[in-house]
């Protein structure tokens, strides 16, 4: 039988919900089985809906009419697909993980584990897909309060707190995001996402303002841009592969995804084009590129440092959309994608490293690398990734911002992105440093704690070594690099209507 792409958008959708409900009401011992029987059906039907796209054929399907002209329906386009695609991808090695993972720390509830974590991809992907601004809306707060319970699994104080600081801010955003959307629909009547945006063609002057200002304070909490980053590096109390979940694959790049279709499916170029609002995004967003990067610097906890890092990177996609250039969208797009790569290979690094020593902080590495080579060499190949090395996955990106920021005229902005790429190895390299070569502090710190330490569990090896390949396919093999750069093409082709010179 031969699904439609309509189909297999709901069928990629419906496959994470289906097995959080299986993993609650059967067995126990069943849990992670049901998570990767889900992830390889949700990955599965969204590659198999790559082809259509591609070819620019509809993809969509109403999940629940409301009312004449509005409807819950998914709309796959490649900005959509290249979403899905990194969430639902990401979640089978990101099973295979947690599972070596609550084996090796001895996790508690994992069943309510399994099935948050399911739950939190199911409403990823129905970010992703969404076909209008309702969709988008529903699932967007649907992810805050599928990942409330990973951020709080713990049940300590401290992730209370975190969790109470993670729903104030996210729901704080969500209010603005629907306040925006029953505004939008009030002065327009649609609420579908549209090529170049639609709010040029019924609001204007202060209204359009006010539309800015609720739209980003929506997008802008996920994407942590300073000052509503702050929920962020809290959450890092979370089990390892919940900070993954976090930083690579669903929370914040909902914020991102979320950022690239309301700036180019709801406002649009003409909108934007010397609008004082996308300057001073563009402006918080340098700020937080370069405030985040001298704050990662001075962080030991090795999570926390990583989770700044996460917020400057962030910025990086934040910025490349408020530069309203075609060049600087397809380099956020295809940021999007190599962040996610590299950031889960860090943070799969720091918990093996974790599951196999319990440490936590840079400090305490010194001369781990050469006892876990596996992971030391992953996490060296993420790091040079982020930084920008050429023929890693992290430079591509990087290029076509940079590109975008120069054929604007803006120096400033792209005196930032070199400037913190600099930043980026001042914070990540030394932690290699540390591992390999310790320096008299660091041996002094190891010999006080002298032990033979050897890798994490091979199932959480296996996943951080293939992510790190992935980080050197996706910036190095011109196959993998054209389809990316195809989707994210076709991406700034739609919004700015011509194609990307």
């Amino acid at each position: 039988m031969t699904l439609d792409p309509g189909t297999l958008g709901g069928v990629a959708l419906g496959a994470p919900f289906l097995a959080a409900l299986l993993i609650l009401i059967t067995p126990a011992r069943l849990a992670e089985w049901w998570g990767y029987l889900a992830a390889g059906v949700a990955v599965t039907a969204t590659a198999l809906m790559l082809p259509s796209v591609r070819a620019g054929e509809p993809v969509t399907l109403t999940l629940l009419p409301l009312t004449e002209g509005l409807d819950l329906r998914l709309d796959v386009d490649a900005l959509g697909l290249t979403f899905a695609l990194l969430a639902s991808g990401l979640w089978v090695v990101t099973s295979v993980y947690s599972s070596g993972y609550v084996r090796a720390t001895d996790l508690a509830h994992r069943p309510r584990f399994f099935a948050a974590f399911a739950a939190s991809i199911g409403a990823a992907l129905g970010v992703a897909l969404a076909g209008n601004l309702l969709t988008f809306f529903l699932f967007y707060e649907l992810l805050t309060l599928a990942t409330y319970p990973l951020v709080v699994h713990k049940e300590t104080e401290k992730s209370f707190a975190a969790g109470r600081r993670y729903l104030a801010f996210s729901l704080g955003g969500g209010l603005a995001l629907l306040t925006a959307v029953a505004w939008t629909w009030q002065i327009a009547g649609t609420l579908d996402f549209t090529p170049g945006g639609f709010l040029h063609l019924h609001a204007s002057g202060a209204t359009l303002t006010a539309l800015f200002v609720l739209y980003v304070a929506g997008v802008a909490v996920k994407s942590a841009v300073m000052p509503l980053h702050a929920w962020l590096p809290a959450a890092m109390v979370a089990p390892t592969p919940v900070s993954a979940l976090l930083h690579a694959v669903a929370v914040v790049k909902a914020g991102i995804f979320g950022t690239l279709r309301v700036l180019g499916f709801v406002f649009g170029p003409a909108s934007l084009a010397g609008f004082s609002g996308a300057h001073v995004l563009a402006g918080l967003a340098m700020v937080t590129i370069v405030a985040g990067s001298l704050i990662a610097l001075r962080q030991d906890n090795l999570k926390r440092r990583l989770a700044y890092s996460t917020v400057v990177h962030l910025s990086y996609m934040v910025l490349g959309a408020a530069l309203v250039a075609p060049l600087a969208m397809v380099g956020s797009v295809m940021h999007m994608v190599n962040h996610g790569l590299a950031k889960i290979t860090l943070f799969f690094c720091a918990g093996a490293i974790y599951a196999a020593t319990h440490r936590e902080n840079i400090s305490e590495l010194g001369g781990l690398g050469r006892q876990m080579p596996w992971t030391f060499g992953a996490f060296t190949v993420a790091s040079l990734a982020l930084v920008g090395l050429p023929g890693l996955s992290g430079f591509v990106g990087k290029f076509f911002l940079a590109r975008g920021a120069i054929g604007n005229g803006d120096l400033v902005a792209f005196g930032v992105m070199l400037g913190t790429s600099l930043l980026t190895a001042a914070y990540l390299l030394p932690i290699v440093r540390i591992a390999y070569f310790p320096g008299a502090s660091a041996a002094r710190e190891s010999g006080a704690r002298a032990h033979a330490y050897a890798e994490a569990p091979a199932a959480m090896v296996v996943p951080l070594v293939a992510t790190a390949v992935l980080v050197v396919l996706f910036g190095m093999f011109p196959g993998v690099m054209n389809v990316q750069f195809d989707l994210a093409a076709d991406v700034a082709a739609r919004i700015f209507g011509s194609a990307v010179p």
